[in-house]
């Protein structure tokens, strides 16, 4: 009879201490997790603020089979917000504030538990790179969710490998995003020619990309600071490209409406008559540029088109990269003339 005293006394001393120790802990707790996104930010941005979005990376919805998702009516933006139930209960996550490309706040809640208050801050790098930063918060805990974050471990052994993991697949669905690309040889076409201001330059293949990329804006600021009126799309026009001495000579063009009477020595007018082409459509990275360019060849050589010696070879860039951070989303149309 003693013993079980004894025993019943360091129970109640057990229950005590541990009520003691559940006591003073922490109202309140915070878990953040950072990691750098191989993306624009503008792209992770678009990628996290579409609850449609989260499927693919995130652990609310990811995870059992019994998990049940519901997407609201709206899934982007403000008022954006999806909802999932399991056995645990019933949980919702709403957006309710958003500073574009930036920033996003969001307000969670799982069954009985305190709502939790969800933060993403996107910093762009140097690089291209992105800085992505989740945080989820909660104040004023109820002594009976103390004692089951206690049992379990703490918050951070709970949610901060959530959010790693989160993070990595995040960053490895945003770049396979950013890799597709389509290719469409749109077969014969006419190019409708016209004016352009343009300016040469010969280099090596391997310098191609970095003398285009600062030869481009040149011109294009050129138009712009004398008023003249870009009617279209900059282009680049192949003069040669011979992979076996390794060189290349191009010129970065702006089309205009009218003939242009340059005073800058290096930036002169030229004009395309209107002729026949072959017209190859590029959806994406231009890493990919070599892919379209050898399909286009290859139609050419199978329908027994011949191509016009010295004649037009374009590359039109239809979208503006600034504008279209996603390279999946960039539009290029190739021209080859053909007689």
């Amino acid at each position: 009879m003693k013993s079980i005293k004894y025993i019943v006394l360091l129970l109640l001393i057990v229950i005590i201490g541990f009520s003691i120790y559940i006591a003073v802990q922490p109202n309140s707790f915070e878990v953040t997790r950072t990691k750098t996104i191989n993306a624009p930010q503008s792209v992770v941005y678009d990628n996290i603020i579409d609850f449609k979005n989260w499927e693919s990376w995130s652990y609310l919805v990811e995870a059992e089979l019994e998990t049940v998702i519901s997407l609201s009516e709206k899934t982007k933006g403000i008022g954006g917000s999806f909802a999932w139930e399991n056995d645990d209960g019933i949980g919702t996550i709403t957006t309710i504030n958003t500073k574009l490309n930036e920033s996003i706040t969001q307000k969670m809640q799982f069954s009985d538990m305190p709502e939790s208050d969800v933060t993403w801050d996107l910093k762009p790098n140097n690089d291209g790179t992105t800085a992505v930063t989740c945080t989820i918060s909660s104040k004023n805990l109820p002594f009976k969710f103390k004692i089951l974050s206690a049992l379990m471990g703490g918050m951070e052994q709970q949610i901060g490998p959530h959010f790693e993991n989160d993070l990595v697949k995040l960053d490895s669905v945003v770049q396979a995003k950013m890799k597709v690309y389509s290719i469409n040889v749109k077969g014969k076409t006419q190019h409708s020619g016209g004016y352009y201001l343009y300016k040469t330059a010969s280099c090596k293949l391997n310098e191609f990309e970095k003398n285009k990329n600062q030869m481009l804006p040149e011109v294009g600021a050129y138009a712009l600071t004398q008023n003249i009126t870009i009617a279209g799309p900059p282009f680049i026009l192949y003069l040669k490209w011979d992979e076996e001495n390794d060189a290349a000579i191009f010129s970065t063009c702006i089309p205009t409406n009218s003939k242009i009477i340059s005073d800058e020595s290096d930036i002169l007018t030229g004009k395309l008559e209107s002729f026949r082409a072959v017209k190859i459509v590029l959806k994406g990275d231009h890493k990919n540029m070599k892919e379209a360019w050898d399909l286009g060849m290859k139609y050419i050589a199978d329908n027994d088109l011949e191509i016009v010696e010295g004649g037009a070879m374009l590359e039109t860039y239809v979208n503006d990269a600034m504008r279209h951070p996603n390279p999946a989303d960039w539009l290029t149309e190739i021209y080859v003339a053909i007689k």
